[in-house]
């Protein structure tokens, strides 16, 4: 019987302190994203940024996150108290579990299986469920538009994206994340497949909400849309949602065009810093981008951010995944 427990409760070990030392790590990043971002806003608008709380303010974000975990966390009368506070869970949650895929080098990763381009994919679909949960749920006018603008805008910038990746999987011939990234040694997809890449990116900002595509939160006119209603740590959740988000898109970026975990060059000195480091150093570079995108565009009209998805976007991936499959097939380039 001590055998048998030891035969389950090992691997089941194992796999937990795996996936602590996946998650631990991104909470943490979450709240040096945010003072990160805080701090390139205020320099890029001429203003301080947080300097109060830790040296040069970096705990200012710890320090928020204490207060808003201590605030009374306050349902609407008219809400569904169980949609309404399951949607934040479900957002947490989804954006928790992609990392699973992620492979940090060749063999650091928690899950290597043969469909994780499929099963990212899966998962980001499933996101706009807790946005519609919780608009829905929270009985507020405000909400429930801030709810059906984002499912109507992840829905329209997923179908570019999926096509975007089956270019990808054409090149790589595999849907494992880390044969994707091997199949980039001689050349980073981001070169041969420029427009898909800047397809990519542009969808990922709407996909995650973020400027200029942060209609379902429009302060403007909707509040803060979907997640008026909320506060304490069903915000907090949302919040960790959204930000995880942005990391693991910028991630999935880095390991589809960027050569994920490979250094630019095949040569030292580049070779002696770890793997991890250059997938990491590719995504902090990717977060600056989003966050410079905030600083600088003004937000799309909800008819031009359709119009992008659906009249651009659309044909545009479409036409480049025929011609990609096109020279293939023609220069006898499938992978084998």
């Amino acid at each position: 019987m001590a055998s048998l427990w030891q035969g389950y409760a090992l691997p089941g070990i194992i796999i937990l302190l795996q996936i602590l030392a996946v998650m631990l790590p991104v909470m943490i990043s979450v709240a040096f994203l945010v003072y990160f971002e805080r701090k390139t806003l205020a320099a890029m608008t001429l203003r301080r940024g947080p300097n109060v709380v830790g040296p040069f303010g970096v705990l200012q974000s710890f320090a928020d996150f204490i207060k808003v975990f201590f605030k009374e966390t306050i349902i609407p009368t008219g809400a569904n108290k169980v949609v309404f506070l399951a949607a934040p869970i479900l957002t947490f949650v989804l954006a928790m579990i992609a990392w699973a895929v992620i492979p940090f080098s060749e063999k650091l990763v928690v899950a290597d299986i043969n469909v994780g381009v499929l099963y990212l994919f899966a998962i980001s679909s499933l996101g706009v469920y807790g946005v519609v949960m919780a608009g829905w749920a929270s009985n507020s006018r405000y909400a429930f538009l801030g709810a059906l603008r984002s499912a109507a805008q992840m829905v329209s910038y997923e179908v570019s994206i999926g096509f975007v990746i089956v270019t990808v999987l054409l090149v790589a011939g595999s849907m494992n994340l880390n044969d994707i990234v091997e199949a980039q040694r001689t050349i980073w997809f981001a070169i041969p497949l420029l427009p898909m890449f800047v397809i990519f990116f542009i969808s990922a900002l709407a996909e995650t909400n973020r400027h200029p595509f942060d209609l379902p939160e429009a302060e403007s006119e909707l509040v803060a849309g979907f997640q008026v209603e909320y506060s304490a740590v069903p915000f907090v959740l949302f919040f960790l949602g959204e930000y995880a988000n942005m990391m693991l898109m910028s991630a999935l970026t880095v390991i589809l065009f960027l050569g994920g975990w490979l250094p630019p060059f095949d040569v030292a000195p580049f070779t002696w810093l770890p793997a991890p480091f250059w997938l990491i150093g590719k995504i902090i570079v990717l977060l600056f981008v989003f966050i410079w995108v905030r600083a600088t565009f003004p937000r799309y009209r909800y008819d031009q951010l359709m119009r992008l998805g659906w009249k651009v976007f659309l044909p545009a991936s479409l036409l480049w995944v025929v011609l990609t499959a096109g020279v293939l097939v023609t220069f006898d380039w499938l992978p084998a």
